[in-house]
């Protein structure tokens, strides 16, 4: 078995903050890179309608990749959903990310490699319109964990092998990667006081008394705690996490990593998942399944044509399958991701359909009605 010499063991030891407060080099794993932001102003993410992904250079193509990644992250944080990109119809609509971008800005990260050369990484800051991905989650009918979102606390203690510790305000840089990755999805964690009292709860965290946290934590609101131990393993590093919501366990799981950021990320995203299965909303687009409808103003096949190549293009449709024709009227049964709302919604943004109110139109009830226009 590889040992370290003692000298590296002695810098690494002694309370983990003093390297995560210190940038963290002791943690990082061989051909790992410590990131840092050059001087001057610098392209940064701000909000959910906002990412930053990294990309291997600047030219078309990958910057088109980029899009989609981006617009992946934006719809994960509007909707609370880490699994939004994978829902019906979204994969579609990724590749049309372009469409959604409002700007972007390249960022280049310049950092220090464990060997100590220097490392450049280049970033990719992407806005995109917020009303246009709002109507983009409402068509593709996603369930979404509604804003604002609550500010659960952070009850974390580590142990480095000196002896658990409990990370207050006066260290919020130790628990950076964790807070980082809440806001990440869209929502933030906060921090005790640090005050004797909680600083001696440690034990109650360490044996997982949920009870004891809870009630120490009545002075903060809401009532929701996310509590994590973060130790030495076999691995590297593992933590165990229990996430608390009025008392009420919601779940609890453990993620590990050579690096102790990841694994402290980690609590992040289960606190997340937690949330958004409690408080997430169904989309309102309505269920998936084949819908008729009626078009209204085909006069020849140039019209069919164009109709077919527009239903073609939006995500949501799967079939297009011809019912019923006449002088005035193309029935056609729709096989959608999600419901006619859903379609009502996206054809309403313009194009080659307009809805046709019940009131204007002749139609069966429950046929959703709309006209061909932009000759």
């Amino acid at each position: 078995m590889q040992t370290r010499p003692q000298g590296t063991m002695r810098r690494c030891k002694g309370w983990l903050w003093a390297a995560l407060l210190g940038a963290g080099l002791c943690l990082l794993p061989v051909g790992a890179t410590l990131a840092q932001r050059t001087e001057g102003d610098r392209a940064q993410a701000q909000g959910a309608y906002q990412a930053e992904v990294v990309v291997r250079n600047q030219t078309d193509g990958e910057r088109e990749k980029a899009f989609a990644r981006a617009l992946a992250q934006v719809l994960g944080n509007v909707t609370g959903d880490d699994g939004a990109a994978q829902r019906p119809g979204v994969r579609e609509e990724l590749a049309k990310a372009q469409d959604y971008v409002d700007g972007y800005d390249y960022r280049q990260d310049e950092g220090v490699s464990a060997t100590g050369a220097p490392s450049f990484q280049t970033k990719l800051v992407v806005r995109f319109r917020q009303q246009e991905v709002d109507d983009l989650v409402a068509m593709l009918g996603l369930p979404s964990w509604p804003q604002p979102r609550p500010k659960p606390v952070l009850w974390l203690a580590i142990d480095d092998g000196s002896g658990p510790r409990l990370v207050g305000l006066g260290q919020v840089n130790a628990a950076r990667s964790v807070l980082d990755a809440a806001k990440s999805r869209g929502y933030a964690l906060g921090l005790p006081a640090g005050t004797a009292a909680e600083q001696a709860a440690v034990g109650a965290i360490w044996r997982g008394d949920t009870a004891a946290i809870a009630a120490l934590s009545k002075r903060y609101s809401p009532p929701m705690q996310l509590i994590g131990k973060l130790q030495r393993s076999a691995e590297g590093w593992r933590a165990d996490w229990t996430f608390v919501d009025g008392g009420k366990v919601l779940s609890s799981w453990q993620t590990s990593s050579m690096d102790a950021r990841r694994a402290m990320a980690g609590g992040a995203d289960g606190a997340a998942d937690a949330l958004f299965r409690r408080y997430a909303k169904a989309g309102t687009a309505g269920p998936a399944g084949v819908y008729r409808v009626r078009v209204l103003g085909i006069d020849g096949a140039d019209d069919y044509l164009r109709l077919v190549g527009y239903l073609d293009d939006i995500s949501i449709v799967k079939r297009i399958t011809p019912a019923a024709a006449t002088p005035d009227a193309l029935d056609l049964d729709l096989e959608l991701a999600s419901g006619i709302a859903g379609f009502s919604r996206y054809v309403s943004r313009g194009g080659a359909l307009s809805p046709v109110s019940a009131g204007d139109s002749d139609g069966d009830a429950g046929v959703a009605t709309f006209r061909l226009v932009g000759r």
